[in-house]
């Protein structure tokens, strides 16, 4: 077959009528992916999260890429152009390029070690991307170690975070997280695509999280090919076909790629409860790395770095096939970690808790997550059932995301500022158990990331939450009646999807604050939209007619009872977008 060459090249603003009508037609905003290779303009993604592809290949007869909601088409030039039809999710993906049958990278992104090849990657911007961004605060330090490996008659590799100040005070000792990939990924993932590190800064320079070691190497997944079988027990999806158990379909607009290659239909591959076997995995698979774990690198980081080296400040938490590996060894090795954390790899379930000797007395922290899109039920009723038999346990589900990247660094931000507290326990009191102990106030102002002081000296906490749509402030000179605090309704949040929170279990009253405060809305009827709180739905909702008029502010009061762990609230656009300028979530 003659070769083909490939290379991107500059694509002219176009419109595909066929395909979008002039209402839906993707605003031309379009700028270089931030995982473009030096220099190269495409693929590019606009603010609307499409993204668009040119691929150069005159002589190929069919280009496609990984992701399904990708379709290419031939101009008379030669190249190949197309842009997605419907939004991708937030956060990093893997795709690939399809010309003629084979596979190939694209010549214009990065590359990322995923599905057990070198992968390209396009980040699609997140609404919530400040916690993994880099910022000007101390940073930690990440480098490679290379440690002796008996057991496989080899040298192995592993990258190990320092958080801030490391350096500083050769007398302190610190925690250590062993962090583990999933299935078709390396010890470069959670630095990589993940941006362990930078999520760590933040947080330790939030105050939200305790400075602790991170070690990331690579789990033996990846031998003897892809994971398959049916679904088992405690996976975090329904079973795909020729795919792993628990595996979760992504959305239709997802790329080939995640932790696994596409299985049938394009599903991404999810990691089977531990001790399941499979080819190329299973209970030998976990063994051996167990045992490079336990015996070798556990003691290498020991010795060589300044750890706290007791079971107490010791954790294990891995996404994916990387949870079935944490789940296996730290329920065997309870001697050695006392903090859990599974990322879309399954959950620790009752019967896990009842057959480990110790359990009880020796882990601290039980955490388990997994995206909107994977199979939520299966997380939220495990916690549930946890609490009843008096374990005390965190469920976590990333919003709008599937088994990929966005959902592990939203679990990692979530699950860090758990660890290595002092006096933790995952044993409930009565009053802990009760629903009523751990409810408090929560006071978000939207559309600004700073705390907000109001005239009662009360502080809101800068926006949070919150999943599409943009941010606005107003003049602070605007007057605002029917409040004290007109500085509430000068920042606002608009055409979003959702909110959500989590909260103790238990009853609220939740307040939802609205003002309209845009010149371009002069009467009644001219922004009308809907929203629902937790169920409980308020269609046609006019801020002008509830408030009486502009810059006035209007507070809606919603009774709710939360069985699940979070407050959800829906944003439907109707007339012009949604806005909302505070929420109150208030214990009764």
């Amino acid at each position: 077959m003659k070769a083909t060459s490939l290379f991107l090249a500059l694509l002219p603003l176009f419109a595909v009528q066929s395909v979008w009508g002039q209402e839906t037609k993707p605003a031309e905003d379009f700028k270089p992916s931030t995982l473009n290779q030096p220099g190269q303009q495409y693929p590019q993604v606009n603010s609307e999260r499409y993204a668009k592809f040119r691929v150069v290949a005159p002589d190929a007869k069919e280009v496609s890429t990984s992701f399904r909601s990708v379709k290419l088409t031939k101009g008379d030039d030669g190249v190949w152009t197309g842009v997605s039809l419907t939004p991708l999710d937030e956060g990093f993906h893997y795709y690939h390029l399809t010309v003629d049958g084979g596979t190939f990278n694209d010549p214009g992104a990065l590359n990322y070690y995923g599905s057990t090849r070198w992968e390209s990657g396009i980040e699609i911007p997140a609404h919530d991307q400040d916690f993994y961004s880099v910022k000007v605060v101390p940073h930690g330090n990440v480098q490679q170690i290379l440690f002796p490996s008996k057991s496989t008659n080899s040298t192995k590799t592993a990258y190990v975070y320092t958080p801030p100040g490391y350096d500083k005070d050769s007398s302190e000792r610190f925690p250590v997280l062993y962090l583990q990939h999933g299935w078709g990924e390396n010890e470069y993932a959670w630095w990589n695509q993940g941006r362990a590190n930078l999520i760590m800064d933040n947080l330790i320079a939030e105050g939200k999280a305790k400075p602790f070691i991170v070690v990331m190497t690579y789990g033996m997944t990846n031998e003897g090919g892809r994971p398959g079988g049916g679904r088992g027990p405690g996976g975090t999806g329904a079973a795909v076909p020729g795919g792993a158990p628990g595996a979760a379909a992504p959305a239709p607009n997802a790329a080939a790629g995640g932790t696994a290659p596409a299985a049938a239909g394009g599903a991404q591959a999810a990691t089977p409860p531990a001790g399941q076997r499979r080819p190329g995995g299973g209970m030998g698979a976990n063994t051996a790395f167990e045992t490079v774990m336990v015996d070798e690198l556990i003691p290498y980081v020991d010795a060589n770095f300044r750890t706290l080296s007791d079971q107490p400040n010791r954790g294990m938490a891995g996404l994916s096939m990387g949870g079935a590996e944490t789940k296996f060894i730290t329920l065997k090795r309870l001697d050695k970690f006392s903090h859990i954390g599974l990322f879309s790899g399954g959950i620790i379930a009752p019967a896990d808790v009842e057959n480990t000797a110790g359990f009880k007395d020796k882990v601290k922290v039980v955490f388990a997550s997994c995206g909107s899109k994977e199979n939520p039920g299966n997380i939220n009723s495990n916690h549930d059932a946890l609490e009843k038999i008096g374990i005390k346990n965190t469920a976590y589900v990333s919003p709008d995301t599937a088994h990929e990247f966005q959902t592990w660094r939203r679990s990692l931000h979530e699950f860090a500022p758990l660890l290595f507290q002092p006096g933790a326990t995952i044993a409930l009191t009565a009053s802990a158990s009760d629903s009523n102990a751990a409810k408090k106030t929560i006071r978000i102002k939207a559309g600004q990331s700073a705390p907000f002081k109001d005239s009662q000296g009360v502080v809101w906490d800068g926006e949070q939450g919150f999943v599409g749509g943009s941010t606005i402030d107003r003049d602070a000179s605007t007057k605002i009646a029917n409040t004290k605090d007109a500085g509430l309704y000068l920042t606002e949040r608009y055409s979003m999807d959702s909110f959500s929170q989590k909260v103790a279990n238990g009853k609220y009253i939740v307040k939802l604050h609205f003002a309209e405060t845009f010149e371009g809305i002069s009467g009644p009827g001219q922004r009308v939209f809907s929203y629902s709180v937790q169920g409980k739905d308020f269609k046609d909702f006019d801020v002008w007619v509830k408030a009486g008029g502009p810059n006035k502010a209007y507070v809606e009061s919603v009774p709710v009872e939360i069985t699940n762990g979070e407050l959800c609230i829906t944003f439907a656009p109707k007339v012009e977008n949604p806005e909302i300028n505070a929420i109150e979530i208030i214990p009764e």
